[in-house]
C-alpha cells in the first residue's frame, strides 16, 4: 500500500536528509520507522504526505502515484503530524467539520464517527471549545480524531504517542491493529523501542538518511545474539 522507491531529498543543495531509500508496506502491516534525531524520519513522514517533494525517486499510496496523481493518493492517507499545533482558533467540532468536508465524508458518518472516537479519547466535553484552550495531549488526541474521519485505508503517523495520556496511548495502538485487521497500513515513527517491538510487524531503521536495517525485530536480536535491543540500536546509529 506504500511504495517508497529509490527516493531522495537535499536540502541547501548539501544536506542529504533522504538517501536513496526503498521500502514497500503492505495491506496487513504496521511498520515502525525508527532513528535518531536528524535521521531523516520526519522528511520522509512529509515526502509520502505530499508535503514536500522528493528530488528523485518515485512514491506510491494506495496505488497512485503522489507525484501525478495527489488527490487520489492524499485521500487515502491519514496523517498525524509531529506538532499538533494547528488550526487552533476553532472549535474541536469546527475542526472536524473541516478535516470531513475536505475528504467530502457524509455529514450523518463524520458525526457518528467523531462521536465514536471523541468518546474513546475522552474529549466528548471538550468538542465545543477552542483548540487553543486544549492541552499539548488533548490536540494531539484531536489530531488522531481527524486523522481518522474519513476511514483512510493508509495510516503515517509521525511521533503519535507523544503527549498522549496512557489510556489514549492503549486505545491508538488498539485502533492501529484494527486498522490493519482490516487489510490495511500503518506506517508510524517512534523513538520509543518498547513500543516498536509490542506493536510492530517490522520496522525500518534509518540515520543520516540511509536506511540501515529492515525486517523484524526478532530477527534483528537474532543476528546479534546476547545483546539487549537498545544496546543493538545504539551500535547500529551511533556507528
Amino acid at each position: 500500500m506504500i511504495k517508497f522507491e529509490n527516493v531522495t531529498k537535499t536540502y541547501n543543495k548539501t544536506i542529504r536528509a533522504v538517501d536513496d531509500v526503498s521500502f514497500n508496506v503492505k495491506g496487513g502491516e504496521i511498520v515502525g520507522f525508527i532513528g535518531p534525531n536528524g535521521s531523516g524520519k520526519t522528511t520522509t513522514m512529509k515526502m509520502l504526505t505530499g508535503i514536500i517533494k522528493p528530488d528523485s525517486g518515485k512514491i506510491t499510496i494506495n496505488g497512485f502515484n503522489i507525484r501525478n496523481d495527489p488527490i487520489k493518493a492524499k485521500e487515502s492517507i491519514g496523517y498525524i503530524a509531529d506538532s499538533p499545533d494547528m488550526f487552533l482558533r476553532l472549535r474541536g467540532s469546527e475542526f472536524i467539520e473541516l478535516i470531513g468536508d475536505i475528504y467530502h465524508v457524509p455529514t450523518d458518518e463524520r458525526q457518528k464517527r467523531s462521536e465514536e472516537l471523541a468518546e474513546k479519547f475522552g474529549l466528548t466535553d471538550a468538542l465545543s471549545s477552542p483548540m487553543m484552550s486544549y492541552s499539548h495531549g488533548m490536540r494531539q488526541k484531536m489530531m488522531v480524531i481527524a486523522a481518522l474521519i474519513h476511514k483512510p485505508p493508509v495510516w503515517i503517523l509521525d511521533e503519535p504517542m507523544i503527549g498522549l495520556d496512557p489510556k489514549s496511548s492503549f486505545e491508538l495502538k488498539q485502533l492501529m491493529r484494527d486498522h490493519t485487521k482490516e487489510g490495511n497500513a500503518v506506517f508510524f515513527s517512534t523513538h520509543v523501542l518498547e513500543v516498536a517491538e509490542k506493536l510492530c510487524d517490522r520496522v525500518i531503521i534509518i540515520k543520516k538518511g540511509k536506511m540501515l536495517y529492515s525486517g523484524t525485530l526478532e530477527e534483528l536480536e537474532k543476528k546479534n545474539k546476547n545483546e539487549s535491543l537498545e544496546n543493538i540500536f545504539l551500535e547500529l546509529t551511533e556507528k
